[in-house]
This record gives C-alpha cells, sequence and structure tokens, in this order.
C-alpha cells in the first residue's frame, strides 16, 4: 500500500499479522465511514477516548498517519485512503465466508449492497427485488442514492454490487449495460404563472427562472436537457440546483422556477396537480440510464443471481420495451393532444 511503510523481509510480515489486531482495523473503517471519532464512538457503543486510541494504536502499527484531524478538519492521508480500500476488500472477503460454507445448498442467501442515481424508476428493478425476496427470503439488502458519479466510484471500489445511474465518463475497470431509457420534460408548480396554459410554444420558456440537477451541463450527463435549452435559446437564470430528484421537485412546486424530469416519473404529479407539463410535448429529450458492474469484484450468490438477471433482461428485451414511457405509445399521443401538440414524439435525443 502506498504512503505505509512496507514489510520487507518474511519474518517481519509474520509478525506484523500476528501482532496486528483486527478490531482496529473494524474501528478504522467505522471511523472513516462516519467522518468523525465522536460519531465513530457512538456507533461502537464505546468512549471516544477508546476510539481515538484505537486509531492512534493502528498508526503505529503501520507506521503512517491515516487521518489529518482537528478542530472542525478529518480528512484521510493518501495512506488512509489506500488501507481503506484494503479494508473493504477485506470486510468484503470475510462477508462471503459464510455464503462459501454454505454454496452446495440450495437456498441463495448474501447481502447486495446497490447504488442508485436518484431518479431512478424501473419495473425491471422492481420486478426482481420482489421477485427475489419472495424466492429468497434469506437475500438482505441495502440501497443508496446519491449522484451518478458517487454511484460509479462505489462500484469501481466494490463497495457497490452494481449501480444504476446515467453515464457521462466511462471508466475501463467497469462495464457498461444500457438498462432503460426515459425522457425528460420540463415542469412548472401550482404557482408559476405558466401552470395551466396548454399548447405554449417553447419560447414562452425563454427568461423565465430555472432549477436544475448538479449533471444539467453540456460536459455531464444531463447534456440532452442543457443542449435543448442552448439549442432554443432559452437564456434562463438557474435559482437553485441540487443532485437530488425530491428536491428538484420540491424547488418546481414551491415555485422556485420550471425545471427538467423524467416524465414517467411524475406522471402522477401531472395527474394529481402539483405539476404541470410544459413544451416540448413532442420530442422531448432521451437519456439513457445504464447497469454498472465491476468485472473484477468477487460476487456472492445473491449478487450474481441479481446481476445476471438484470443482463438477461437486457439482452433479450428490445430497449422499445426498456423506453419509459414510449413515445410513440397511444398514451403519449393522447397526452400531447391533450398539451395541444398535434402530432406524438418521434425523434430521440441521444447522451
Amino acid at each position: 500500500m502506498t504512503g505505509i511503510n512496507e514489510i520487507n523481509t518474511p519474518v517481519d510480515f509474520d509478525r506484523f499479522v500476528a501482532n496486528l489486531d483486527w478490531n482496529l482495523l473494524r474501528t478504522f473503517v467505522v471511523i472513516v465511514e462516519e467522518g468523525s471519532i465522536t460519531r465513530a464512538a457512538n456507533r461502537l457503543l464505546r468512549g471516544q477516548p477508546a476510539i481515538s486510541l484505537a486509531l492512534q494504536r493502528l498508526e503505529g502499527e503501520v507506521g503512517a498517519r491515516l487521518i489529518e484531524r482537528g478542530r472542525g478538519h478529518f480528512q484521510l492521508t493518501a495512506a488512509g485512503r489506500e488501507l481503506y480500500r484494503e479494508c473493504l476488500d477485506i470486510y468484503a472477503s470475510i462477508a462471503k465466508l459464510r455464503d462459501a460454507t454454505t454454496l452446495a445448498q440450495s437456498e441463495i442467501s448474501g447481502h447486495v449492497t446497490i447504488a442508485l442515481a436518484s431518479h431512478v424508476v424501473t419495473p425491471l428493478l422492481d420486478d426482481l427485488l420482489g421477485r427475489t425476496y419472495r424466492e429468497h427470503p434469506r437475500v438482505t439488502y441495502r440501497i443508496h442514492s446519491g449522484t451518478s458519479a458517487r454511484v460509479a466510484a462505489s462500484v469501481q471500489d466494490k463497495t457497490a454490487s452494481f449501480g444504476i445511474c446515467l453515464v457521462n465518463r466511462r471508466f475501463p475497470d467497469l462495464e457498461y449495460d444500457l438498462l432503460y431509457r426515459e425522457f425528460f420534460g420540463f415542469y412548472c408548480g401550482p404557482s408559476h404563472p405558466l401552470f395551466g396554459q396548454r399548447g405554449l410554444g417553447l419560447d414562452a420558456l425563454k427568461g423565465q427562472d430555472a432549477v436544475s440537477f448538479e449533471t444539467d451541463d453540456l460536459n455531464d450527463a444531463l447534456r440532452p436537457v442543457a443542449l435543448l435549452r442552448r439549442q432554443h435559446e432559452l437564456d434562463q437564470r438557474i435559482v437553485g440546483r441540487s443532485s437530488n430528484l425530491e428536491e428538484i421537485r420540491r424547488m418546481i412546486q414551491c415555485g422556485l422556477g420550471i425545471g427538467a424530469l423524467p416524465v414517467h416519473v411524475v406522471e402522477r404529479d401531472v395527474r394529481d396537480g402539483r405539476l404541470w407539463r410544459l413544451p416540448p410535448y413532442t420530442h422531448p429529450p432521451a437519456v439513457d440510464i445504464y447497469l454498472l458492474t465491476n468485472p473484477k469484484k468477487r460476487l456472492n450468490r445473491a449478487e450474481a443471481l441479481l446481476i445476471g438477471d438484470l443482463k438477461e433482461k437486457i439482452a433479450t428485451l428490445p430497449l422499445s420495451e426498456r423506453t419509459y414511457p414510449s413515445a410513440c405509445s397511444p398514451r403519449a399521443y393522447s397526452a400531447a393532444s391533450r398539451l395541444g401538440s398535434t402530432q406524438p414524439g418521434r425523434g430521440k435525443w441521444q447522451v
């Protein structure tokens, strides 16, 4: 590990392994996860001095400072980051011990950690989770929601079994499979002057205050939405940003400005009168959502089951059946007509 004193001889190595208190590694992982000595102490039900002492002992064992800490300051050193990655691999291997001893059993068990972008909504995942729970009740889950960049990072460092998110930059050590395609529409809230107006043109959006995702940029994952603004010279003032769909929706509903949201995710909000669809009613920007996996991660049986099912669906279902909502469906045509449009969406913007 870079930045940590190397064990140079077999004798030194054996002594290091024999003398190392493995509980110190667990304590270190909890400190990093909590980002605080105090919070780590609370989580481990131990006193703060005991946690600080454990960290000092571990730093003494590896011969390097692992965390720069002080009043209001907490940051991993290069050595600390390397050790944390190694600890995660160790704990991942330990977590598989029970699976390894029961491999011959027919019942699948294991823990699955799923990393999702905040707006991931697809029956491909929902149906899989429900079916797996019914057929393999011993499988347990943990689902994290964050930015697409954080999703990719968690798959890359093997802390997530797999991830589902938008993709801007591809990493060579990850595998990317197009899971589904969604369309983004512009919306406003009940207090906005455009709420309830039908048949509007894109000119109506020019100069309007707007809210947007952090990735709504020509050089990021929501490039199609940013490109629409650019090509039609909407010249909108961005008054609010977030990486979380719920907060974008909150700001739109509160009247801070108009904003783009996945059409299929907010259909109910439109029906319930909490949001109003704005142009373009046809040819909305399309964004592709990917399944991210790490081929170097050793999977337990539950992880392999879920990933295998998703990849099978991707291989067997045409993209038209993994597109939400279908731009050429009767429902889409009817909705567009009610909003004053004369033709259903035919084109698709590519990410």
